[in-house]
């Protein structure tokens, strides 16, 4: 069983050419679904309201044979906003909820079959939410393999040094790290991606993988 903890929302993409479009998203939300599709086994613990977005997720889920064992909450399901000009670019807003208060009481459930668990993006870093993953990570540690993808979003976690200490406390829990060129730039722009990488994998990780989209770089 794979078991992914992270956030999942909803992204409206709004446009004066087209109608509002939304869609469930969220990286983490992603992989599980990912995942499920692959054929494999997988639950997702993440958040989300009882409002209509939060019913829309929780289908998305279901619909692909995703375990969803966290019910719906109060707060409202997370969103993130695409504005399109003319042009076709966008200006992105963000309304954020992001804790998981029963997370603690569920965790020996959730962990009880899982072989590998999987965060990383906004549930790493946004607080209070944040404690009670990295929590999780660290109770998981001695008999699940774990992977992290910082997936870093500088305009919602502006502070670079707050990002950059989180980040190394998951890596340092991690068996397997993936991160973008970009993230690493992000969190460490006096180095190359490959130095960043070795900075990382000195933390203890047994790999850490770097992807640079269409670019390539040396090893």
């Amino acid at each position: 069983m794979l078991t992914v903890i992270g956030e999942a929302l909803v992204d409206e993409v709004l446009s004066d050419t087209a109608p509002k479009r939304f869609h469930p998203g969220g990286s983490p939300l992603n992989v599980a679904v990912g995942v499920a599709r692959l054929g494999r086994p997988v639950q997702f613990a993440g958040r989300y309201g009882k409002d209509e977005y939060g019913v829309l997720i929780e289908q998305h889920l279901r619909g692909n044979s995703v375990l969803v064992p966290l019910p719906a909450d109060d707060l409202p399901t997370s969103v993130a906003t695409a504005v399109l000009d003319p042009a076709g670019g966008a200006r992105y807003t963000f309304e954020l909820q992001w804790e998981l208060p029963s997370l603690a009481d569920a965790l020996p459930r959730l962990l009880d079959g899982t072989t590998l668990l999987h965060t990383g993006s906004i549930a790493a870093m946004l607080r209070p939410g944040a404690d009670a993953v990295l929590q999780a990570v660290e109770r998981a540690r001695p008999g699940v393999t774990i992977s992290y993808d910082p997936n870093c979003r500088p305009s919602i976690i502006t502070d670079v040094s707050y990002a950059r200490e989180q980040a190394e406390k998951f890596v340092a829990l991690a068996d397997v790290v993936k991160a973008s060129d970009e993230d690493l730039a992000w969190l460490y722009p006096q180095d190359s991606p490959q130095d960043a990488a070795r900075r990382w994998l000195a933390l203890g990780p047994a790999l850490v993988a770097v992807t640079s989209g269409s670019k390539e770089h040396g090893r």
